[in-house]
């Protein structure tokens, strides 16, 4: 199962393989993992040894290891396919915002502020892992604001486009 993890504002691509096997961002890494009482976990990782307490928030993990606290956000692989065929899309009463599904690279961006749009019309074309991800309006509107332009590096959960 692959999981995107976002770490400070930091993403990476943890896959686990085996039970004592994972890979991040490509690099493997051997893992020993146990839960203990109240959030409190031991970890050894290539042969190094740690504490962490996890407690979950509000949707987000806050992790406490060697003496630093880590905001932690973790989609994991069916999530990520369902926002990428939803794309991302995030909807609030009277106003849609479509938010980065993922990190990538903005090819396109086919609508401006003040357009009328379809439901379904392609808004923001997004390039991450290898891939070009179209984004879609989630009903018709009225492109209130538009935050990225062609060529942008951005990241996850980032706000891109918003309908009224």
């Amino acid at each position: 199962m692959k999981y995107i993890t976002a770490v400070d504002n930091q993403d990476y691509e943890i896959e686990i393989n085996q039970e004592d096997q994972i890979l991040v961002n490509g690099e493997r890494r051997v893992v020993d993992f146990h839960g203990g009482p109240q959030g409190v976990f031991s970890l050894i990782i290539d042969n190094q040894s740690y504490e962490a307490v996890i407690e979950e928030r509000e949707g987000k993990y806050h992790v406490l290891i060697a003496g630093d606290l880590y905001e932690v956000n973790v989609t994991d692989e069916r999530a990520l396919r369902l926002a990428q065929a939803t794309g991302g899309l995030v909807s609030a009463s009277g106003e849609a915002a479509i938010y980065s599904p993922m990190p990538g690279l903005i090819v396109d961006v086919l609508v401006e502020e003040g357009q009328e749009v379809l439901e379904g019309q392609t808004l923001v074309i997004l390039e991450s892992m290898k891939m070009q991800n179209e984004l879609k309006a989630p009903r018709a509107g009225v492109v209130h604001r538009v935050s990225v332009h062609a060529g942008d590096n951005i990241g996850h959960n980032k706000l891109m486009v918003s309908i009224t």
